[in-house]
């Protein structure tokens, strides 16, 4: 039989009660009606006319991918309830349908999919041409492909966010060409990709900025006038989202190592004052905390602040000292996994807790912790020796190249084993910011922040087996990591919208 896909053709495979009696897509005719461009040209808006629209259960598109490319297609489906809450239609017979995910500067081929109440279903075809995306830095509609996907490799994901201080957000495929970005310069330092779109929460205000990926945006504010602004990452959490946060003391904002979590409209949920806890806890077990909790001197540093609901707990990655697992809801100290030769290491208390590792490198200077497919905890571990112990205090090991680290701990015995590591043969070092995150098949994305002395940023792609499947290198305009702080996979290849 042949497959329903040609220019408005359906396929009428649904519940009739009688017998030769219509389905609702023979019985209707759709067509595109116009297309309107986005706020970018991977962004536009094709309206649709047709009977029997206010009989439709959902609406989808498929963006053909470029001739020779290896990354699937972006491929989105809308349930009509999404579509009717977002006002894209209120009832009669036109609707409009976002398409995101467009090749910037080319005729796209997109296939509209339209299923109806009796399942029943109707494929549209469309071309969408798009004008060029003007990239002001010069950086991301460039890089130099050192490693490009092949077709027919495998990978686990298609499509990859870079958080960026300089345009936002920008999504990549991996084939390395832009599929989503807004107009910018806007900083996406503090950001997370959460529920189909991207949280921004400012560091300088209490500003929280939503983007949907139709590029439409909305704004609240962090609802605790304590805060003064946000930094590093932003997670998902028990309840909300997780996120580090500047206190502000005597009206100046200051990193006092505070985690909190927070409704999507930025109502606090809860809050850990990560120094508070680890100096009620020195204190209560014979060590004068004064000497290793010391505000105003970033002496922690937390860069990321994870979830792992197996054991209800709360690990916070502390770049100057250690990983540290708390209880998620009494805040005690559950254990501490880092360098033994820094300073913390003096201090009794803190060894108590301390996990040591059985083989394989200890984190050092690390960034990103997450939960793996597999359950393990991974980091990307920079490298680097700590830059604010007090004057004369061992700063730790430092070292001349970074890698992606998994470890499984028992908490029980107080130990760790290092199962697999990734240091790309010791050929990059990339001291600050950075991260790596696996996917489902245990495919890894990994954003080498500041390579080559700050001066560039790769995005490398693992499979499963570890194997470099891309790898692709962005000039740095400047040594602070602002094109790729961070990056993540993006499930632009199977989104649903309800």
């Amino acid at each position: 039989m042949l497959a329903c896909s040609l220019l408005a053709t359906a396929c009428g495979h649904g519940d009739s009660s009688q017998r030769g009696k219509a389905s609702l897509a023979e019985a209707t005719i759709i067509s595109p009606d116009g297309t309107a461009t986005g706020v970018t040209p991977f962004i536009a808006f094709v309206r649709v006319q047709g009977n029997y629209l206010d009989r439709l259960a959902s609406v989808g598109f498929q963006i053909a991918p470029m001739p020779g490319t290896a990354s699937r297609p972006v491929s989105v489906t809308y349930q009509m309830d999404y579509l009717k809450r977002r006002n894209y239609f209120a009832g009669g017979d036109t609707a409009t349908v976002p398409v995101f995910g467009l090749y910037a500067n080319y005729t796209n081929r997109v296939e509209l999919k339209f299923v109806f109440n009796d399942q029943s279903e109707k494929l549209v075809s469309l071309d969408i041409a798009t004008g060029p995306y003007v990239d002001a830095f010069n950086t991301f509609d460039r890089p130099d492909k050192r490693v490009a996907r092949q077709p027919g490799t495998e990978l686990g994901f298609d499509f990859f966010a870079m958080k960026s201080a300089l345009a936002g957000p920008i999504v990549v495929d991996t084939d390395g060409y832009i599929r989503w970005a807004v107009q910018g310069p806007l900083d996406a330092i503090a950001s997370g990709f959460v529920d189909k779109g991207f949280v921004i929460a400012a560091a300088s205000t209490r500003t929280l900025r939503r983007l949907e990926l139709d590029g439409t945006s909305s704004e609240g504010l962090l609802l605790s006038p304590d805060i003064a602004g946000a930094h590093h990452q932003i997670e998902k959490g028990k309840s909300g989202l997780l996120l580090g946060v500047y206190d502000k003391v005597g009206g100046i904002a200051l990193d006092t190592g505070k985690v909190v979590e927070i409704t999507p409209a930025g109502a606090i949920l809860r809050q850990w004052d990560i120094g508070g806890i680890v100096g009620s806890y020195m204190a209560k077990n014979g060590d004068d905390p004064s000497a290793f909790v010391r505000p105003g001197a970033d002496w922690l540093h937390a860069n990321s602040a994870i979830y792992d609901s197996r054991d209800n707990s709360l690990t916070v990655s502390s770049r100057e000292n250690f990983l540290l697992n708390l209880d998620y809801d009494s805040g005690e100290i559950r254990w501490i996994f880092g360098d033994p030769t820094k300073y913390w290491h003096k201090f009794a208390s803190l060894r108590a807790r301390a996990i040591s590792l059985e083989d394989g490198l200890y984190p050092v200077g690390q960034h990103a912790p997450s939960v793996t497919a597999d359950g393990l905890l991974m980091v990307f571990n920079n490298g680097a020796e700590s830059f604010n112990q007090p004057p004369g205090e061992p700063a730790g090991e430092a070292r001349k190249y970074s890698t992606v680290s998994a470890y499984a701990i028992d908490t029980a015995s107080r130990t760790a084993r290092q199962a697999w590591q990734f240091d790309y043969q010791q050929s990059i070092f990339s001291r600050i910011c950075s991260s790596a995150y696996d996917v489902a098949d245990k495919s890894v994305l990994v954003s080498y922040a500041v390579a080559e002395q700050g001066t560039r940023t790769r995005l490398v792609g693992l499979n499963a087996a570890h194997d470099v499947v891309f790898d692709f290198e962005y000039r740095n305009p400047s040594p602070n990591c602002p094109v790729s702080w961070n990056a993540v996979p993006v499930p632009f290849g199977q989104m649903d919208f309800r």
